[in-house]
């Protein structure tokens, strides 16, 4: 009978625990605007009439504007884990630019009305330039390329209502990895954060 106690003491225990785990879990999905000073490599010709005419490849700044969507798993009012994907668009000598970003990692944040947070993601993004003539009788070359990706960055959410958040500002530093060679480029966000 002793053991029969014990063991129902200890289900009761493991059942409670879990129950008061769970109920802290929670999750948060943000949307919003989003501005990424582009460095773009660019592939440029000048037209010639033989076969093999010279490639150069530059790097521009771009403004790119776009989107920002990520999604927060909170197991612990501090910790979580957050995928996020990005989509800006610009033109770059010309050309039209496409960045999307799909990054995955932690997040640490302090919860309380105000609250600070960072992250360290990983993951990949995906860059393509258009056809144009770029001046100075170079065009543009067509390119579309997938690279590793990494952001490190921080921000705040400020609790407007039940449930609803406002971020002004997050601030990340993106790295990417187009052309075997390095590009870092601000990335700056702000919109509605929703808590479930």
């Amino acid at each position: 009978m002793a053991t029969f106690a014990k063991t129902l003491a200890i289900l009761c225990f493991l059942v409670l625990t879990a129950s008061a785990l769970r109920a802290q879990d929670s999750v948060e999905i943000f949307g919003g605007y989003s501005f990424v000073r582009g460095s773009v490599p660019v592939s440029e010709t000048i037209p010639c009439p033989g076969p093999a005419c010279p490639v150069t490849t530059s790097t521009y700044n771009s403004n790119l504007n776009g989107f920002e969507l990520s999604g927060t798993y909170k197991s612990s009012g501090w910790l979580g884990f957050t995928a996020d994907l990005g989509g800006n668009f610009g033109t770059t000598q010309n050309a039209s630019t496409h960045l999307e970003t799909f990054l995955f990692g932690p997040q640490i944040s302090l919860p309380s009305r105000v609250s600070p947070f960072a992250h360290v993601l990983f993951g990949a993004a995906h860059e393509s330039i258009g056809f144009a003539n770029a001046g100075g009788g170079f065009v543009t070359i067509p390119t579309s390329q997938t690279a590793f990706a990494a952001a490190v960055g921080a921000g705040i959410d400020i609790d407007v209502a039940p449930f609803v958040a406002f971020r002004p500002i997050q601030i990340d530093y993106l790295l990417t990895r187009f052309s075997s060679a390095t590009q870092s480029q601000p990335r700056i966000s702000a919109g509605i954060v929703f808590h479930f």
